[in-house]
C-alpha cells in the first residue's frame, strides 16, 4: 500500500509540474513538542479554486496557509509546486515598512518592472555611447532590448500608475491619501498597502489570512468583485461568513487532524458537515452494537475447548476492526443574554444639524435624525468618514457642532472599537468584572465569566496575558453589568469566530432596549437593523433599508460611476488622438439604448424601493398584527416586492454588464 501512495504522489508532483497553476499536499504530517497538528492530509489545490479553510481555532487553519506559501516546513510527506509558480500570501500579523509614501509602498508590488526599467535604461545607454555596430556584444544588447520591451508588455509596465490607483482605491484609499507617509497609518491602513500590494503582483496562487479584519463594507465588496475576475487560485481563512459565502466555492475542514474536502461554499458545508457527522453516530452507534454481540459470542464461546478456535477468530476480528470515529463538535462559544433594560422616555436620542470639525479636516456635517425607543439602527459607510466619531459625540467623549442630546432616563451601555485595549492590563479576568458588579451579579460572576468561556483558571489570568478574542470577550461581558437601555457596539464581532458572533447577535435580536451599530460585518447587520445611516463624502444620509438592499444601491452606484469614468476616457483619448473609432455612430446609437434602458430599470428600482420602505413602516408598527387583520396578505404583498426588486437588479446588472463590455 505504502509503495502505491508514494508511486500515486510522485505522479501527482509529474501532473502539476506538466500543467502548473496547482499545490499537491501529499501526505503531509505536523507536530509541535509532541502533539499532533496534521495526520497524512493530502489534497490539490486547482487553478481557479476559491477554497475556504474551515474549523475551530487552533485546528491549524493559518499553519497550513504557512505550508502552502513555504513558510513553514511539514514534519513529513511533501508538498509539490509546479516550477515558476507565484504564490502571494497575506498574514493576520506581519512588519511594515516605513521610509515612503502609499503610493510608493504599493508600486513595490512592481519589483520585477523596476528592475527591468533600469535595466533597459542601462541597456540603452550603452547602446547610445557605444560605436561597435557590428560587434556580437552590441547585436546582444539589440536582443536584450527586444527581450526586456516584450516581457515589460506582457507585465503590463505602460498602465502601471492606473493599476496602483485602482487598487488602492478599491480599498479605501482617497487620491489626496497617496502621497501620506505609511509611518503615518494605523495598522489597518498598512495592512490595506499589504494587500494592495498582493493584488498587484498577479500571483497565480493568493493565500489569504482574515483579509477582511481591517476593511470596511466597501472595500469588502470591492475585494469580493476583484475576486470574480482573478484569474488564479484563492486560499483563505475569514471568520466573515457573507464573504466566504460569495468568494468560496469549496470549502476545506481541518477536525481530528484531518481534512474534508466539500466542493461548496462555507453555508451549505455546515448542512453538509451536521450530516456527516450524523451518519458518523449512526455508523458508531452501530459498530458498538456489533462490538457488544461479538464480545458476547468471545466470552460464551472461549471456555469452551471445542469453540476456543472460533473465539480467536472474533478476538483477531475486533482487534483488525478500525474504530469509526465521531467528529468532535465544537461547542466553544459565547452564551448570554442581556438583561432586561430600564425604562426610558420615547425619543431616545436626536441629532440635529451635528457635526464635526478638526483643525486638519472636517469629517461631516448638517447630521439629522432621531431615535426612538426600541429602534435598532447602524451606522455604515467607509472608514474614516465619521462612524466612531459620531459614537463618541453621542457618548460625550468628544465635542460637536450642532444638538446631540440623549432622552429621558436614557441609561447608555458603550462597546467602544478599542475597548479591549482599554482594560487595566494588570487586573485579573474576575477582578475586572467582580469590581463593577453589583446587587445579586456578584454572586454569578464565575457563571457569567463561564459564559463568556471564562473557566476554571482562566478567571484568574491578567488582562495582559490574554489573546485579542479573549480581550474582546472580557469588555463584552462588561456590558451585561448594568440594565442600559440605549447599547452603541463600535465594531463589537473584531476577533469573535463565526459561532460566537452569531450567539452575539441573537442575544441582540432579543434585547429589549435602543441600539446602535457599527460593523462591516454583512451577516451580523443582516435581519438586525432595518434602518442605516451612510457616513459619507462629509454628509449623513438616512436609507430605510436592510444592509443587503443598502449594498446593492451602492454596486448600482459604483458600477455608473465606473462606467461614466470609462466612457469618459474613451471620449479624451479619442479627442486627443483626432481618430474617430470605427464604428462609432453604431456604438454610440447601441450605448444611448442601453443608457435608457438603464435608466428606466432604475426608476422602477426607486418606485419599488419606495413601496418597500413604506410596506416595512407598516410592518414594524408594534401593534402591526393586532390591528391588521389580514397581516398574512400584508406579509404576502410585501415579499412579492421584493422578489421583484430582486428580478430588477437582476435585469439591470444585465444591462450594465452589456454597456460595460460595449464601452470598455
Amino acid at each position: 500500500m505504502w509503495k502505491h501512495e508514494t508511486t500515486f504522489f510522485v505522479f501527482l508532483d509529474y501532473f502539476c509540474n506538466l500543467f502548473g497553476k496547482m499545490i499537491s499536499v501529499n501526505n503531509v504530517n505536523v507536530s509541535f513538542g509532541g502533539s499532533t497538528l496534521f495526520d497524512g492530509v493530502s489534497f490539490l489545490v486547482n487553478e481557479n479554486d476559491r477554497i475556504g479553510l474551515a474549523g475551530k481555532n487552533g485546528a491549524g487553519k493559518s499553519t497550513m496557509l504557512k505550508l502552502l506559501a513555504g513558510l513553514q516546513s511539514a514534519t513529513s510527506g511533501s508538498i509539490g509546486k509546479p516550477n515558476g509558480l507565484k504564490i502571494a500570501y497575506l498574514p493576520q500579523d506581519m512588519v511594515h515598512q516605513h521610509g515612503k509614501t502609499v503610493f510608493e509602498e504599493a508600486a513595490t508590488a512592481f519589483i520585477e518592472i523596476q528592475q527591468l526599467e533600469e535595466r533597459l535604461t542601462e541597456v540603452n545607454h550603452q547602446l547610445e555611447t557605444r560605436t561597435d555596430y557590428e560587434s556580437d556584444s552590441y547585436s546582444n544588447l539589440i536582443t536584450e532590448v527586444t527581450d526586456i520591451s516584450h516581457r515589460l508588455d506582457i507585465l503590463g509596465s505602460g498602465n502601471r500608475d492606473e493599476e496602483i490607483e485602482k487598487k488602492l482605491k478599491g480599498l479605501g484609499f482617497d487620491r489626496s491619501e497617496f502621497s501620506r507617509p505609511t509611518s503615518e497609518l494605523s495598522g489597518g491602513w498598512r495592512m490595506r498597502i499589504e494587500l494592495a500590494k498582493l493584488l498587484l503582483q498577479r500571483p497565480d496562487v493568493l493565500l489569504l489570512d482574515e483579509p477582511t479584519n481591517h476593511l470596511d463594507i466597501e472595500s469588502i465588496q470591492w475585494l469580493e468583485e476583484f475576486m470574480e475576475t482573478f484569474p488564479g487560485a484563492l486560499v483563505l481563512i475569514s471568520h466573515d461568513k457573507k464573504f466566504l459565502d460569495t468568494v468560496t466555492t469549496r470549502t476545506i475542514e481541518i477536525s481530528n487532524k484531518k481534512i474534508y474536502d466539500y466542493k461548496t461554499n462555507y453555508s451549505h458545508y455546515l448542512e453538509l458537515r451536521q450530516e456527516r457527522r450524523e451518519q458518523q453516530m449512526a455508523a458508531a452507534k452501530n459498530q458498538q452494537k456489533v462490538i457488544a454481540k461479538t464480545q458476547v459470542l468471545i466470552d460464551k464461546n472461549r471456555a469452551k475447548a471445542s469453540k476456543a478456535a472460533f473465539a480467536q477468530s472474533l478476538i483477531k476480528q475486533l482487534d483488525r476492526m478500525e474504530i469509526v470515529e465521531v467528529d468532535e463538535e465544537d461547542n466553544a462559544s459565547i452564551n448570554f443574554r442581556f438583561p432586561p433594560p430600564a425604562h426610558s422616555g420615547k425619543i431616545a436620542l436626536t441629532v440635529e444639524n451635528a457635526g464635526k470639525v478638526y483643525p486638519q479636516k472636517r469629517i461631516f456635517s448638517g447630521a439629522n435624525f432621531i431615535l426612538e425607543k426600541g429602534e435598532r439602527i447602524a451606522f455604515v459607510g467607509r472608514n474614516g468618514e465619521g462612524k466612531t466619531t459620531m459614537m463618541k459625540m453621542i457618548s460625550g467623549q468628544t465635542e460637536s457642532e450642532g444638538v446631540v442630546k440623549l432622552g429621558h432616563n436614557v441609561l447608555m451601555g458603550y462597546f467602544e472599537q478599542d475597548q479591549a485595549e482599554k482594560l487595566d492590563a494588570n487586573k485579573t479576568v474576575f477582578d475586572t468584572i467582580d469590581e463593577l458588579a453589583v446587587g445579586e451579579i456578584r454572586a454569578r460572576v464565575r457563571n457569567l465569566l463561564g459564559s463568556f468561556l471564562f473557566s476554571g483558571e482562566d478567571v484568574d489570568k491578567k488582562v495582559k496575558v490574554l489573546s485579542g478574542g479573549e480581550r474582546g470577550r472580557l469588555a463584552l461581558c462588561k456590558l451585561l453589568l448594568q440594565p442600559y437601555n440605549v447599547l452603541m457596539l463600535d465594531e463589537p464581532t473584531n476577533h469573535l469566530d463565526i459561532r460566537s458572533k452569531d450567539i452575539l447577535k441573537r442575544a441582540l435580536l432579543n434585547y429589549e432596549g435602543t441600539l446602535i451599530i457599527v460593523s462591516h460585518d454583512r451577516d451580523f447587520l443582516d435581519g438586525l437593523v432595518h434602518k442605516l445611516y451612510e457616513f459619507r463624502d462629509g454628509h449623513v444620509k438616512e436609507h430605510l433599508c436592510d444592509i443587503n438592499e443598502f449594498m446593492r444601491k451602492r454596486k448600482l452606484e459604483r458600477l455608473n460611476e465606473s462606467r461614466i469614468l470609462v466612457e469618459e476616457k474613451k471620449v479624451e483619448k479619442a479627442v486627443a488622438t483626432h481618430i474617430i473609432p470605427k464604428g462609432l455612430e453604431d456604438e454610440a446609437k447601441k450605448v444611448k439604448q442601453l443608457e435608457n434602458k438603464i435608466k428606466k430599470t432604475e426608476e422602477e428600482i426607486a418606485e419599488l424601493e419606495k413601496k418597500i420602505s413604506d410596506a416595512e413602516k407598516v410592518i414594524n408598527q408594534p401593534d402591526f398584527y393586532e390591528t391588521n387583520k389580514d397581516s398574512s396578505n400584508v406579509l404576502a404583498d410585501y415579499q412579492t416586492l421584493k422578489t421583484k426588486l430582486e428580478e430588477k437588479f437582476k435585469v439591470w446588472e444585465g444591462f450594465s454588464e452589456e454597456l460595460n463590455k460595449i464601452t470598455a
